[in-house]
């Protein structure tokens, strides 16, 4: 597969200004050779409009979703004047833009805060391409993406990495440096993608801001920083993204309508927060129109395809789940976990993963979600403490989906998570009381790209009791690479060897990564370690 070429994602800004027409080395003949010449009547802004790169997501075999944001002065509102700027757009088949398949105009709007989000339609599948925005004078970064194969096409081989958890301020990005240079056809985010803590005077790099955001504007304004950090938009640039949340995009351990600290946050404060975060959250993220915030909801779980090898099933563990059992914390779990009412997907999510997973015809089927599945106990003694914001807080509601899949057996079941900062490999049990039940699905935990995990020492000691787990690392950073094909599924953990377990984690913005552990999952087969 050709390389894609990242340089020029990680220029100076003054390379990036000199992307300006007729100011280096693109000359505005050339450019205006290749644009419609129907929207003219533009302002000119002094600043660069693309200060937050370019994007793509969500492929279908014969579309994709572009994105951009305007944004001269991202961290102070984005500095845009308030009505709407026509935006040009490009899609092509060659990297340097010579063959231009589609084109059109979108319009940012002050409302949306001027971002971009185009429905490309009309593409061949399973095919790369590459794009870029304009506006008046400017033109943004070449960005590739590429379309899904049609759902019954026989492919051989996919290919893709995940990640969560990047805290600004727990250290910089190397693991994106790298994941941007990886050969891959998709990138997955799993959620914590911005953190809401207020500024920290001994962070490596600080927050934004005077506290946490509440407000439309605070959240663009966190989201921007974190669009930001070059290595990120050359990964974005690099691939199509598929995304979902956790807490982090809003407000810690939220639940619903509830959030961790209702004797603190009203519940109309909350949710008016809830709605400022959600619509941040779309107006940053290569999503589709179907994904617009509407009052209080943003529908985010949703179905992928990739011919006949693989269907990812992207879940939303947030926004329907009932609140967190016995209070906040890792705790003995109470009546209140084991309710069968309580959920982590809500009823109407729910049915629609088993109708999804009963339909599929793919060799492997995902489930792309937040929190920890597996059952884990991290007491070394005989009462059992549990994290009661993951799965173990929601016990009915992990018992109905690993039931379905033991009675329904949907091919090759595996399970995604970020979340927890740490790399593991579980077994997912029919019932984790009895070690020697039967193993329905496979779960792969990816750790975090900058955020520290400083109950590594607790996770450690407490293994023993939870054999189930075959794998756990919770001192390095990185990200999860993943190969499939027919016969089996690759996945390799992606760290970087210079991580601590606790305090700053990632000091070097340009560290490389190894690969720290592999693991098979043969076809119908147990995971094993390589």
């Amino acid at each position: 597969m050709q390389k894609f070429n990242f340089d020029r994602l990680l220029s100076s800004r003054l390379k990036r200004r000199q992307l300006l027409i007729g100011t280096g080395a693109l000359t505005g003949l050339a450019i205006a050779n290749q644009w419609s010449n129907k929207v003219l009547a533009q302002p000119r802004f002094s600043d660069y409009l693309f200060s937050l790169g370019v994007a793509s997501g969500e492929p279908l075999p014969d579309n994709v979703v572009l994105w951009t944001r305007l944004a001269p002065d991202p961290l102070n509102g984005g500095g845009m004047p308030p009505y709407n700027v026509p935006v040009q757009w490009q899609i092509a088949t060659d990297e340097k833009m010579r063959r231009v398949v589609r084109s059109g105009v979108k319009m940012a709007t002050p409302e949306f805060g001027h971002s971009v989000h185009v429905e490309v339609q009309g593409l061949q599948p399973a095919r790369w391409y590459w794009y870029r925005f304009r506006v008046g004078n400017q033109v943004s970064p070449i960005g590739r993406t590429r379309t899904a194969p049609n759902p019954r096409d026989r492919v051989e081989r996919f290919r893709f990495a995940f990640a969560s958890c990047q805290n600004w301020q727990s250290g910089y990005y190397a693991a994106y440096k790298n994941m941007a240079q990886e050969d891959l056809d998709l990138v997955i985010h799993l959620g914590d993608y911005i953190y809401e803590g207020a500024p920290s005077t001994t962070a490596l790099r600080s927050h934004d801001g005077n506290g946490e955001p509440f407000t439309l504007e605070e959240y663009r304004n966190r989201h921007a920083l974190y669009k930001t950090d070059p290595h990120l938009q050359a990964t974005h640039a690099a691939f199509p993204w598929l995304v979902t949340w956790d807490d982090h995009e809003v407000d810690n351990n939220w639940a619903d309508e509830i959030p961790q600290d209702p004797e603190v946050q009203s519940r109309s404060v909350f949710l008016a927060r809830r709605a400022a975060a959600f619509q941040a959250y779309y107006e940053h993220m290569p999503l589709r129109d179907f994904s617009k915030p509407r009052g209080l909801d943003l529908q985010l779980y949703r179905r992928l395809t990739f011919g006949d090898l693989v269907e990812f099933n992207v879940l939303d563990t947030r926004q329907y789940r009932t609140n967190q059992p016995c209070g906040d914390g890792r705790k003995p779990r109470c009546a209140e976990a084991t309710d069968p009412t309580a959920t982590m997907t809500g009823s109407e999510q729910e049915r629609w993963l088993f109708q999804g997973l009963s339909r599929s015809g793919a060799r492997w089927n995902v489930m792309a979600q937040q929190t920890i599945m597996a059952q884990f106990d991290y007491n070394t003694g005989t009462e059992e403490v549990f994290n009661l914001d993951q799965w173990d807080g929601y016990v009915a509601s992990r018992n109905r989906i690993l039931g379905f899949i033991e009675q329904r057996r949907p091919s090759n079941p595996v399970v995604i998570t970020g979340d927890w900062h740490s790399s593991w490999v579980n077994d997912l049990k029919v019932n984790f009381d009895d070690p020697n039940s039967k193993t329905v699905a496979t779960e792969f935990v990816g750790t975090s790209i900058s955020s520290g995990c400083p109950w590594t020492f607790d996770v450690e000691a407490a293994l023993p009791e939870n054999p189930w787990v075959k794998y756990f690392n919770g001192r390095l950073r990185g990200y999860v690479r993943c190969d499939l094909n027919r016969d089996r599924w690759r996945t390799d953990y992606r760290l970087l060897p210079q991580s601590q377990p606790t305090g700053i984690t990632v000091s070097d913005p340009n560290a490389s990564v190894i690969t720290a552990a592999s693991f098979e999952l043969p076809n119908q087969g147990i995971v094993v370690q390589v």
